[in-house]
This record gives C-alpha cells, structure tokens and sequence, in this order.
C-alpha cells in the first residue's frame, strides 16, 4: 500500500492547472486571432468550450482516481464490504477497516478527493458561465456530479452538496434526503440539455475531445444519466416508496432517452493516459484478493465468468482452485495469504481495462426488481433477469444458457486452509433458474444475487444494494474490533466522519449527526437504510 495524500489526483492535475490557467485568460482570447478559427472549426469547438473542456478528464478520473487513492477511496471498504473483495495485507497489525476498526486516516482521503479533486473543479466551470453559454458542456458536468456524490453520501450519509465551496469558515451539511432531491433534479436539467443539444445539432460531438466515457456520445451520456436516475430511484424504495417508483418510470420513460441496454452502452473510464488502479494494487502491491463470499458463490454456481474475474490461487496446497479470503480474518504477514485468488490481471484488471461506473447488465436486473414491483414501464421481471445474466455474459465473453436453465447448483461452504476459525457453511441456498412460482423475497433474492455477480468490480453500488435489501447473503465478519458499535451480523452500514470535519467544520459536523440520526460510527443505518421487510 502506498499511502499519501493529495489534493489533486497526479493525472488530473495537469489537465486542472491547464485549464484553471485557460479560464483565468478567457476574457482575452476573444480579441485574438484564434477566436474566428475556434467559432469555425468543423469540430463544433468554440474557444469557451475549449478553456472548460480541459477540466472535464479530471472530474472523470476522480471518481475512480489513480491507485492510491482508489484504494483508500473505495477499495479497502467498498469493495471488501460488499463481499467481492479482501485483502491479504495484515494493515496495522489487523486493526483496519476490514475488522471494523475504522481508520480515520484513510477515510478521510474519500472527502478529499470529492471535494477537492471533483467539486472544486465543477465550481469552476460553473464560474466560467457554462450553465448558460454551453447547457450541453454542463448537463455532463451535472451528471458527473450526481455520480460522485452519490459515492460519498451513500458512504456516510448526510455530506456537504448546496453550500460547498461557498464559505471558508463553515460549510453546511445537507440530510441525504435532500441530497437525493438535488440528484434528480440535476438529472433533469443534464438529460433536458442534451436531449435539446441533440435535436438542434444532430451529429455534432463538441466533448468528444475531453470525454474519457463515450468519445462525445450524447446519446450515449443520457441513457448512462437515465440509468443513474433508475439505480438511485431503487435506493429508496423502502424509505420513500413513491418518490422511487416515480423517478424508476421517469428513467425507463423511452421519451426520456432510453437506459442502458447493451454492452456498448456500459459507462466505463478509460483513456487519456489514465490506467486502471486495480491492477496495481493486485499486481504491484499484491494488497488485494478474492473475497470469500465470491468463491462461494462463483464456485457453487460454476460460474463462467470465475476465470474472468479472477485468477486460480498459487499457494501449493490448493493451486489452481479458486479460493477467497474472509472479511475479518486475521491475516499473516506477506507471503501468508499471498497465494490465494487474486483479481486477474490479464483479463478484467488489465491497465487499460475501464473502469466501470454503470454496466447494461445492472440495468436489466433493475428493470427487474422494478417489475417485480409492478412499476410502468419496466417490461417482465422473467424476461429481465434473463436478459441480465445473459448480457453480462455476453460482457465477458462467455456462453450462459446452461447458467441461466440451471435450477440445482447453490453457493457452497467456504474453507480456509490457513485457519480453521474462518470456516462457515453457505450462507444462502438460493439458485439461479427462474421461478415463477416463488414468493417475491425469493425472486427479490435471486435478481440481487445475480445483479451482485454482473455488477463485479463495483464494490460501492454492491455493498449498497447489500445494506437495502440483505443480499446477496454474506459471510459476518470474522474479528469486530468496533467496540461494539457494529452488529457484526447486521454487518457495517456507513463510514465515520473524518476526525479533520470535526476539526475545520465542528459545528456543522455535529448537525450533519444529528440529521443522520444515530451516533457517528459504522453501525448507524443511513436514510435509505430501513430496517423493514423488502416487501
């Protein structure tokens, strides 16, 4: 592990300084000579569009950030929480977020980088009249903002969004609900501005140089920010179950510009430079493994997609299975657990592999639980799942008829060779083949479980899904040094405040507690975290 702080993110860097500097100079460039041959250029770019767009790989970048941040950002909770993931790295002696012993120092790196890295730099395109003069450039800037706050408030709750940036004394927390009402609203204008931006200028690709997602596809930036939109809607069905069903019918309202639907539509980072974080952490600082509930679930299932996902493990006792590593264990010094399955490197975790943000296949399985709910909109729950486990094969390059017809194979016992104490029994008995005649928690079960193994490597979205709805089943925590503040069985619902908002922000800080309503620790459910029957 390679930790350190940094307001800027290396790779973003260069493009913020570049273009900060660009927009100080914005005023002048008009009276240069450039400025005929911007407003004429057959790409579409103007001079403004140019100064702004230079900020954009860095807003993109930063919701991922580059390996050090990433790992502190997502991968050592997230990813580990949701059960894809462990690490075989014994971090301060086993005293770490993966035995609930939060540790502030790296989790304070997630409100660096989202303040710092990303809203700094939207506030700075909004400063340069983009809400006005360029509506399409700042529809892309909103939907990149909804999908890096939707990452920080989902990991603790109530966060600083309308009044950040506006005071350096103190800043306001806003309560997630109000939060949630911003996204939507947010999503409204990026989808109404580019809905218009398309019809007025068909053809016309004015972000394809600065766009890291989908080469200046606005089409395609719609449907990822009507995807966005459904995803969020199915947050609060338990807490706020009109508003929900409301927002999942306005994203699969095909008037609105449709949702993701096949693999070319998945929204992935990639490019410019940019190199995919997992990689290293798993190759170069060997700090990443299998988690234990993916063997149990991949293997039990014989799953196609297990070889994709991850690699065979090393160690000579069990080389060439696929074996994980519990959450909670007591891990030993580097080589102890080194041998066990790690990502792979050579197919999903290349350097140049995207990182994903959204895939087509998560859609479908939304569209499903949706329909299990009798939302408009969302075609057949059967014909959905499907569909999703389908096109999530079809993602990785493997065939899924025999997975999809098969109503026997069930999650098996996990087993560590290295200690006895992490042994558990399967956790969950569910199968894959559809059945119709199942009550609705088992159907709810089966999507969520198979939404869980397409949505692979997107710990935050999973562990979210996990904390609504209880699936899929995951293995409790081995060791839970929280003090008692986190059920281990109930396992861990949100990240604490940084001891430096408690610092700088104090007074805030303790309303944005008081608007979560439980203590500030990892065991206070956030706002869409009911603890009610799914149905």
């Amino acid at each position: 592990m390679k930790t350190y702080y940094k307001s800027i993110i290396r790779f973003g860097s260069t493009y913020c300084i570049a273009a900060l500097l660009s927009l100080m100079l914005l005023e002048f460039t008009s009276c240069t000579k450039n400025f005929e041959k911007y407003n004429t250029d057959n790409t579409g770019l103007n001079s403004k569009q140019f100064q702004v767009g230079l900020i954009y790989p860095a807003i993109q970048t930063a919701i991922f950030g580059e390996e050090g941040n990433y790992q502190l950002d997502q991968n050592l909770n997230a990813d580990c929480y949701s059960g894809y993931m462990m690490s075989a790295n014994p971090f301060r002696g086993n005293i770490n977020n993966l035995t609930y012993s939060l540790v502030d120092g790296w989790n304070q790196q997630i409100f660096i980088d989202a303040y710092t890295s990303s809203l700094f730099d939207i506030n700075a395109i909004a400063k340069a009249g983009t809400k006005t003069a360029q509506p399409d450039f700042w529809g892309i800037a909103l939907i990149l903002k909804v999908e890096t706050f939707d990452r920080l408030t989902d990991k603790y709750g109530p966060v600083s969004y309308t009044a950040s940036g506006k005071s350096v004394v103190s800043t306001p927390y806003d309560s997630q609900q109000s939060v949630y009402q911003q996204f939507f609203l947010q999503l409204d204008t990026a989808v109404t501005s580019l809905n218009s931006f398309v019809a007025a200028n068909p053809g016309k690709t004015p972000f394809q140089a600065y766009d890291l997602v989908y080469n200046g596809d606005y089409k395609e930036w719609i449907k990822f920010a009507n995807s966005l939109r459904l995803r969020l809607a199915m947050h609060l069905v338990k807490v706020d179950a009109a508003t929900a069903q409301a927002q999942a019918q306005k994203a699969l309202d095909p008037a609105n510009g449709g949702v993701l639907t096949v693999n070319t539509d998945n929204a992935g980072i990639s490019g410019g430079g940019y190199h995919n974080p997992l990689n290293v952490i798993t190759s170069s600082w060997t700090d990443i493994s299998m988690g234990a509930p993916l063997e149990s679930y991949m293997v039990g299932y014989n799953d196609p997609r297990l070889p994709k996902y991850v690699a065979p493990a090393t160690d000579p006792r069990f080389a060439g299975q696929y074996k994980g590593i519990r959450i909670g264990s007591l891990i030993t010094a580097k080589p102890g657990y080194s041998g066990y399955s790690i990502l792979n490197t050579q197919t999903a975790f290349t350097s140049g592999s995207p990182m994903l943000m959204m895939t087509a296949a998560e859609v479908w399985f939304l569209k499903a639980e949706a329909a299990l709910r009798g939302w408009t909109g969302a075609g057949d729950a059967q014909t959905d799942y499907t569909t999703g486990i389908q096109t999530s094969m079809q993602q990785w390059g493997v065939s899924g008829s025999a997975y999809i017809a098969d109503v026997t194979s069930k999650p098996v016992a996990y087993v560590d060779p290295s200690n006895a104490v992490n042994n558990s029994p399967a956790v969950s008995t569910i199968t894959i083949g559809w059945d119709p005649a199942a009550a609705n928690e088992q159907k709810l079960e089966r999507i969520i479980t198979q939404k869980w193994l397409a949505m692979y490597p997107e710990g935050q979205e999973a562990w979210t899904e996990y904390r609504r709805t209880g699936y899929p089943k995951l293995f409790p925590v081995v060791n839970n040094n929280s003090n008692g503040t986190i059920d281990s069985q109930t396992q861990i619902r949100r990240l604490a405040y940084p001891q430096n908002e408690y610092t700088t922000n104090g007074t805030e800080v303790k309303k944005a507690v008081q608007l979560l309503g439980g203590p500030d620790n990892g065991g206070t459910r956030l706002w869409w975290d009911v603890s009610k029957p799914n149905f």
